[in-house]
């Protein structure tokens, strides 16, 4: 209007000043606008300061935080007095003066950084002050930046009570954690109890007292002792010292072990500790369970029978729960893993010589049975322990779960084991064997041709399996592939010589493979030949005799044994001699078939030979073990490598090197 008094040189600038903006000028709305995108927050504020003291800006309230910039946020633990060892832990964020809901802390973390648009409609970014040697230090007592706000967690006071936890803590609940560390019964040393008969080695003796530490203390756990280094004998000394400890006889004892272990535990426990009584519970009288439970004081059951009897087994309070072979729970989908943890108990305890067989969740189903909540749901320990963008991730899990598991090599502690030696012996597949072979390769090849991307790979990788299980097929022997088939076997022929050799010295030797058919065709050869033999496959119903017979024989024997029914709970130490006749993918396994015989109670060398190949997928399988560090440390089976093979890995596998 021509009656306002304007000094129109403030409105010359406009142009300059709405230009940092750039926004486009409406006739029909008769205003300049400027759309709300991703950049807009940044683009807003940068603008802003750029604006001369002379002009004043007014604002929707919700674009106010762009122009008092970002909070400031520092990081700090929070933890709520317990009248245990185990405190509520919270890694808060601490704004100041500036106060955040729960929810705006949350939405605000997960964009570190970066403006964020909250429910009110406010812009907020968040600056927290945080070094790389800050998460170092959480990393060292097992927690993460990515936990703050994400609710109370549980920590060991062991856990908190160091250097590295004191600068995140106020001077009050630091000293309040340091006289309850003061107080905890960090070395728990007990004696040998009465009634063992063992002499147990000093390694043993170490585990006995850390499963005594567990229980005095109110931890489950878990015992991660190589294969043969006498979990067993271990665990039943602690069996016997809370029993007379807490006074709690006849109070029932829960064993769940493979179907095959059974019976070995039924002889250790006989052997071990004879006064304490057990029964190995079968199939046709286990539906009387409820009515003996306290009729004996160790009860073994299998895994299919706890996943039958789920309900009724978790209606008993045990005084302990023992999972062998614990492995057996790594799924945590699967019905015995619910099992499991459905059991109640005073004591939980997991053994395990592969407490990660396949990946890193297997570690969390079994510690989430040993120690309920102890690495956070499954979806939290996705999150923040497997994530490859965090190179402290193994860290924080490590120093999360030190205080309950305890993990021994048989290099670290069975000093006095016999050496064993390991060769790879490689076999030239020829005649029928290799025809068969090359075609099959030439097949799977021509798939391989169409492939282009991981996409396409993904749609034929069936097909490219099972022409890769086929291919394994004829490695062993044609008649694996087509049983009309009339050719010779090389590998055979090889493992046939290597036999002869050990038989001739009075010598025993164990032969796996994971094909029961190629186990019945070896039989017929140590037929023709009279050699002492014995066969071991899931079919086998005297499994316990056939121990004892290979175990107690004078002389020389061969002992066939399919993979399946032989991978554990086998003592066969009158064997020197282990012959893999067919590789399977996972290191774990392969060393379990050889720690049948490389166990304690071993006093000869033992000497292990892996048939392979030459010049086949066997050979390059093998190769990509040594070669890929991720699948050894991830010590995938059969099926996780299948699944883990890419494309580049199946090119490489199919390559054809047969001369």
């Amino acid at each position: 209007p021509d009656d306002l008094n304007i000094d129109d040189k403030y409105l010359r600038w406009m142009p300059t000043i709405l230009r940092g903006l750039a926004p486009e000028y409406q006739e029909y709305n008769q205003a300049y606008l400027l759309p709300v995108v991703r950049n807009f927050p940044d683009t807003f504020f940068q603008w802003l300061q750029t604006l001369p003291d002379a002009v004043v800006l007014e604002m929707d309230p919700n674009l106010t935080g762009i122009r008092t910039g970002t909070i400031r946020g520092n990081m700090a633990i929070r933890i709520e007095k317990t009248d245990t060892d185990w405190f509520d832990v919270e890694l808060a964020l601490d704004t100041g003066d500036y106060e955040l809901t729960p929810e705006e802390k949350a939405i605000l973390l997960k964009a570190p950084g970066n403006w964020v648009r909250l429910s009110s409609g406010a812009w907020k970014k968040l600056d927290v002050q945080f070094s790389d040697q800050d998460n170092e230090d959480l990393a060292r007592i097992g927690l993460t930046p990515m936990e703050i706000s994400a609710g109370p967690q549980k920590a060991h006071v062991l856990q908190l009570a160091t250097p590295e936890a004191e600068r995140w803590m106020n001077a009050d609940q630091f000293a309040m954690v340091r006289e309850r560390a003061s107080r905890l019964k960090a070395s728990v040393t007990p004696s040998i109890p009465d009634g063992v008969t063992a002499t147990l080695r000093p390694y043993q003796t170490d585990g006995y007292h850390f499963l005594a530490y567990l229980s005095y203390n109110q931890f489950g756990g878990v015992l991660a002792d190589d294969m043969g280094l006498g979990k067993t004998l271990q665990t039943l000394t602690w069996l016997r010292y809370i029993q007379l400890d807490k006074k709690v006889r006849n109070a029932p004892v829960l064993v769940v072990c493979p179907k095959s272990v059974m019976e070995n535990w039924s002889q250790e426990v006989n052997h071990f500790v004879p006064e304490v009584t057990v029964h190995v519970w079968d199939p046709s009288t286990v539906w009387n369970f409820s009515a003996r439970q306290k009729s004996f004081e160790i009860h073994v059951i299998n895994y299919a029978q706890m996943r039958n009897l789920e309900q009724k087994l978790a209606d008993i309070h045990w005084l302990a729960v023992i999972l062998d072979e614990a492995q057996n729970i790594k799924n945590p989908t699967s019905q015995a893993w619910k099992a499991a943890c459905s059991l109640k108990s005073n004591f939980r305890l997991a053994l395990t010589g592969t407490p990660i067989e396949n990946r890193l969740l297997d570690l969390w189903s079994i510690m989430e049975f040993a120690m309920p909540g102890i690495l956070g749901n499954k979806s939290q320990f996705q999150e923040i322990y497997n994530s490859k963008k965090d190179p402290l991730a193994r860290l924080r899990l490590s120093s999360r779960i030190r205080p309950f598991i305890l993990r021994r090599t048989k290099d670290q502690v069975a000093t006095d084991l016999p050496e064993r030696v390991e060769e790879d012996i490689l076999c030239i597949l020829s005649g029928e064997q290799e025809k068969m072979y090359k075609a099959e390769l030439k097949r799977a090849q021509q798939i391989m041709l169409k492939v282009n991307s991981s996409s396409e790979f993904n749609k034929v990788k069936f097909n490219v399996l099972t022409s890769l299980l086929r291919l394994r097929q004829i490695c062993c022997h044609p008649k694996l592939y087509s049983g009309t088939s009339k050719g010779s076997s090389s590998k055979m022929e090889a493992l046939i010589d290597h036999v002869e050799a050990i038989l001739d010295q009075g010598n025993k030797v164990l032969v796996f493979s994971q094909f029961v058919e190629m186990l019945n065709i070896l039989v017929k050869e140590a037929r023709k030949r009279s050699w002492t033999h014995w066969l071991l496959t899931g079919q086998s119903e005297n499994r316990g005799q056939l121990v004892k017979d290979f175990q107690s024989s004078e002389g020389a024997g061969i002992f066939f044994i399919s993979l399946k029914a032989g991978g554990a709970g086998l003592n066969l130490t009158s064997a020197q001699y282990v012959i893999l006749f067919d590789p399977w993918w996972n290191p774990a396994v392969e060393n379990q078939a050889i720690d049948r015989t490389h166990r304690i109670g071993q006093t000869n060398r033992v000497v292990a030979y892996r048939l392979l190949a030459k010049n086949t997928v066997e050979e390059k399988i093998r190769n990509l073990q040594k070669s890929k560090s991720e699948l050894a440390a991830e010590v995938l089976d059969e099926s996780k490598f299948s699944e883990s093979l890419t494309m580049e890995d199946i090119q490489y596998i199919f390559q054809d090197d047969v001369r």
